[in-house]
C-alpha cells in the first residue's frame, strides 16, 4: 500500500456537488492499494499514520500526532499512487488492485484507521469521480510505501 500524508488546517472531499467528508485541523490520506498488499500491510499503515509526529508541540517542533492534538483524518482512495512512468508518458496502472481486491482491502484499511484512530474517520467513495479541497498546513506531505518500511 503506498500512502499520501498531508498535514492538513481544512481539506473536504465532494462527489456529484456534495460534500461526502470534510475536516478541519489534522491528515488527508491518499491511500492506493497494490495487487500484493495485504491485512499486514493495512494494519501497519494505519499504526504508521495515527502516530505519525508532525504537529507542532509548544516549542513549534513537530512533536506531536493527529491523536495528540485532537485532529480528524481524511481518507481517500486513490490507485493512480501506483502509476508507472517507466515507459512513454501515459501512466500504467498494471500494479494497482482491481476493484474486486482493493474495495475489501480499502474498507478494511477505514475500519482499521478508526478504530487506531479511536474516533471516526471521514472518508471518499471508492470508485467515484471525487474533487478534493484542501488547505496544507506547512506544507507537510509524507510518502509513505508499505513495501518500503524504513
Amino acid at each position: 500500500m503506498k500512502a499520501v500524508i498531508q498535514r492538513v488546517s481544512a481539506a473536504s472531499v465532494t462527489v456529484e456537488n456534495q460534500i461526502v467528508g470534510q475536516i478541519q485541523s489534522g491528515l488527508l490520506v491518499f491511500v492506493g492499494i497494490e495487487t500484493v498488499d495485504s491485512q499486514e500491510d493495512s494494519i501497519w499503515l494505519t499504526q504508521k499514520i495515527v502516530n505519525l509526529r508532525i504537529f507542532a508541540d509548544e516549542n513549534g517542533v513537530m512533536n506531536k500526532s493527529v491523536k495528540d492534538i485532537d485532529g480528524e483524518i481524511l481518507a481517500i482512495s486513490q490507485f493512480t499512487l501506483h502509476a508507472s512512468t517507466k515507459k512513454g508518458n501515459r501512466p500504467s496502472y498494471i500494479k494497482a488492485a482491481r476493484p474486486e481486491i482493493s474495495i475489501a482491502l480499502y474498507e478494511s484499511f477505514l475500519k482499521q484507521l478508526a478504530t487506531e484512530f479511536q474516533k471516526p474517520v471521514q472518508a471518499g467513495i471508492f470508485g467515484a469521480d471525487m474533487k478534493i479541497a484542501l488547505v496544507n498546513d506547512g506544507p507537510v506531505t509524507i510518502l509513505i510505501d508499505t513495501k518500503n518500511r524504513e
